[in-house]
């Protein structure tokens, strides 16, 4: 079958791999959409590289084509989306219902073969069928609204909270669909690119602008949420967040990017500073939202570029060019 292949750091390929065939309780899916991530730049990066080469792609969904000897809740034809999270179930973080800070923790497309692919191989369990009105080439996004989701878990937003966004990439737009949904007073986004900007006022935010100086609200928010993983970003965000309020760190930095905190402020106006990693108990969650129509697709899906046109997908990408960039095996 074609796959894209990243071979070493830097160097990313499509090239013909092997067939998977599926283990006792796998199933083989035909791709018919895979998402990029800032994720799949880190492991071009060589950030991951331990698992390198390896075939990315981590947000798929696709019909089944064939399956193991030991799967009975799932059939050859059913569409699905998959959960690319691996999980040890063993280390003390999985017993105590911490999978994604799992010892072992892997994923499909970042340690094992993924979706940036013909067909891929994935566990029964991961897969959650999709209801017959959802394009299943639309379902690629279920996985990053899981991430969205699982964002929200740990926020614990409560109702009428005052939302600031950095950013207004995927990620960015989907936190702000989310916080519209979950009771806030105004979400406000902030972003360098008007042409974002403008899809953030399309969705519905309360305020955009390029920089927070130019919303005008010196008391802060409650909830301030980066979504940049940029260290300028980041840095700002730090010192709009209003007494009790909470920053949540959701995008994705290099290894090396670091910020200045003020323990004293921390301590004084009861800041909370946390994180949101990955997937956790929100997959499916997620599958259930996007089938209420949650998101649109024809917004969030800006590209949608055939198997072979892989690299200039991911060059696209890191450019910053689009939204949601899909290629379609």
């Amino acid at each position: 079958m074609r796959a894209a292949l990243i071979e070493a750091p830097g160097k990313v390929t499509v090239t013909t791999v092997p067939d998977p065939a599926p283990g006792p309780r796998e199933v083989v899916v035909d791709i018919a959409a895979c998402g990029l991530c800032g994720t799949d730049l880190h492991i071009l990066q060589g950030e991951f590289a331990p698992t390198l080469p390896v075939v990315p792609g981590h947000e798929f969904a696709g019909e089944i084509v064939g399956v193991g000897s030991e799967v009975k809740e799932l059939a050859v034809g059913d569409r699905v989306a998959v959960d690319p999270s691996l999980y040890c179930h063993e280390c003390r973080y999985c017993r105590t219902g911490h999978n994604n800070l799992c010892d072992r923790w892997g994923a499909i497309g970042v340690t094992v073969a993924g979706g940036a692919a013909e067909y891929a191989l994935a566990p029964a369990a991961n897969c959650v069928r999709l209801p017959e009105h959802v394009d299943v080439r639309d379902a690629a996004l279920i996985e990053p609204l899981s991430c969205a989701v699982r964002g929200y878990d740990v926020l614990g937003s409560r109702l009428g909270a005052q939302v600031l966004i950095y950013g207004s990439g995927t990620m960015g737009l989907m936190m702000l669909e989310l916080a519209k949904r979950t009771g806030a007073a105004g979400v406000d986004v902030v972003d360098i690119a008007p042409e974002r900007l403008a899809t953030a006022r399309q969705l519905g935010c309360s305020r955009a602008a390029a920089s927070a100086d130019e919303l005008d609200r010196p008391q802060g928010w409650d909830v301030v949420i980066d979504a940049t993983g940029i260290a300028a970003a980041i840095q700002d965000g730090l010192g709009r967040v209003a007494k009790a309020g909470t920053f949540l760190q959701f995008g994705v930095s290099d290894y090396a990017t670091t910020a200045t905190i003020e323990p004293y402020k921390i301590y004084n106006q009861e800041i909370t500073i946390t994180g949101s990693m990955a997937v956790l108990h929100s997959y499916e969650r997620a599958a259930d939202l996007f089938a209420t129509g949650i998101l649109d697709p024809e917004v969030f899906i800006s590209d949608r570029l055939p198997l072979e046109q892989y690299p200039q997908a991911l060059e696209k990408f890191q450019a910053g060019q689009g939204r949601k960039i899909v290629v379609e095996p």
